[in-house]
């Protein structure tokens, strides 16, 4: 399936553009929808009266994906390049912008399960990507693209990962870069990163949704490109994880998929990339994909519950650095993914957020705050019925621990506040004691008789 031919299609009218009438901010001039790729084989083509009867063979394609992984070649080592026939954007895919991104690992997570009465409980970390985030699987594809169409400059708004990834890829493809971030509002982890890959980094006195109106005045007046998730190409990097997941999973599909909401350009992203499988005959059936929002930014969570037609922002609140987003520019996507698979949104609570976060990290695997919504959101699925002991659930954890080292320390410090009684015996403060060997040996005396960490 060697196709170079690509359109945009508008996800309101379904109206078709070549790729180079985008506008500057992907957005229809008329009814400010966002596009999304379509390729001649795509499912919404052959609906449109274009039909595509050469599609691939699927078990060719596994066995070449699979083959890709003994390659040297560094677009075969990238977890989103090495399934390229999937996303035909390049002219030439060798000129890609990889860090090696992808390839992440897929955890099983036992305690978790069992805290919740489940068989199968699973985390695909896209925290272990290059710059700690999933954001890099979504920027390797479109940074890619501003490269061969000769763009100098990019720039982003962002609350923290998309700036690092951004920053990063531009300086591996020798572009310059700006982000702009909301002063105070992100983990210094993240600034860090944006500093140190070389973008000009500014700091605006606003919220996120108002980083995105400047930056929209900006890629007016300048050749700049847009590396927002408003980005179609981004979401074509972001929808690999899918085809990875199964992979992992010898092909086999899971039942949910659980993911947080901030922007809401990743359930999407995910939603798409599955429904692609299906459609080339991959795999025989798409999970449900569901979508937590905090309850300090649940701009989505309040449309599923009320009568409006358009969703109604709100002003982000919560620690959760990175789903403080009150506008998201993807909530239409998002929630065209969450019906057509049968899905759920829902919020959950700070306190909820930082218990998930401890439950996560008790098993040996850390993530950043935003991705522990996930099971925080999980636990209210089962509650409710959603989800069964024998369905196989896969968390998707979008950010590494590091990204917001604070949080963590803050909540065995015992300094976040909780309002949930089970967190207590998942604190670990650190101990200060004299530095004598007798005051060692009883703490750890002392350790040794307490009741070990429980799984509920």
């Amino acid at each position: 399936m060697n196709m170079r031919s690509h359109q945009l299609r508008c996800i309101g009218t379904g109206e078709r553009i070549a790729p180079e009438d985008a506008p500057h901010d992907f957005r229809d001039p008329e009814t400010r929808e966002l596009y999304e790729i379509e390729y001649p084989w795509s499912e919404s083509a052959e609906t449109s009266g274009t039909p595509h009867r050469n599609l691939p063979n699927p078990s060719a394609l596994r066995h070449l994906w699979a083959e890709r992984r003994d390659s040297t070649l560094p677009i075969d080592q990238s977890g989103v390049w090495r399934y390229r026939e999937l996303l035909p954007i390049l002219k030439d895919d060798n000129t890609a912008t990889t860090l090696r991104e992808g390839n992440t690992p897929l955890y099983d997570l036992p305690r978790c399960a069992k805290s919740l009465g489940l068989d199968f409980l699973l985390a695909k970390h896209q925290g272990m990507n290059p710059t700690g985030s999933f954001k890099d699987t979504g920027m390797t594809a479109a940074l890619s693209v501003a490269v061969e169409r000769g763009y100098e400059w990019v720039a982003c708004a962002s609350t923290g990962n998309t700036s690092a990834a951004m920053a990063a890829y531009a300086a591996r493809a020798g572009l310059r870069s700006i982000v702009f971030i909301p002063e105070g509002k992100i983990a210094w982890g993240k600034l860090s990163q944006s500093m140190d890959y070389g973008a000009m980094t500014v700091q605006l006195k606003t919220d996120f949704d108002g980083c995105v109106r400047i930056l929209a005045e900006l890629v007016k007046r300048h050749p700049i490109y847009l590396l927002n998730s408003v980005n179609p190409y981004r979401l074509e990097g972001q929808k690999t994880p899918a085809v990875e997941m199964v992979e992992q999973l010898d092909w086999q599909v899971p039942h949910h998929v659980i993911v947080p909401g901030g922007n809401l350009a990743n359930g999407s992203a995910l939603g798409k990339g599955f429904a692609e499988m299906k459609h080339l005959g991959l795999i025989d059936r798409v999970p449900k994909i569901s979508v937590i929002q905090a309850m300090g930014a649940n701009p989505l969570f309040q449309w599923f519950t009320n009568d409006h037609k358009e969703i109604d922002p709100v002003v982000a609140d919560t620690r959760a650095t990175a789903i403080r987003i009150g506008n998201p520019a993807s909530w239409r996507k998002a929630a065209r993914i969450i019906e057509t698979t049968n899905g759920w949104c829902e919020q959950v609570s700070e306190s909820e957020i930082a218990f998930a976060k401890a439950q996560i990290g008790a098993e040996g695997i850390g993530c950043e705050p935003a991705s522990a919504v996930t099971l925080a959101g999980l636990k209210k699925l089962v509650a409710q019925g959603r989800v069964e002991s024998g369905e196989r659930t896969v968390l998707l954890l979008t950010g590494h621990t590091l990204k917001d080292p604070e949080y963590t320390i803050d909540f065995h410090r015992g300094t976040l506040a909780m309002d949930i009684e089970e967190a207590a015996p998942f604190r670990r403060p650190p101990l200060v004691l004299d530095a004598d060997p007798e005051t060692v040996l009883r703490a750890l005396d002392a350790e040794m008789k307490n009741t070990p960490v429980p799984v509920r």
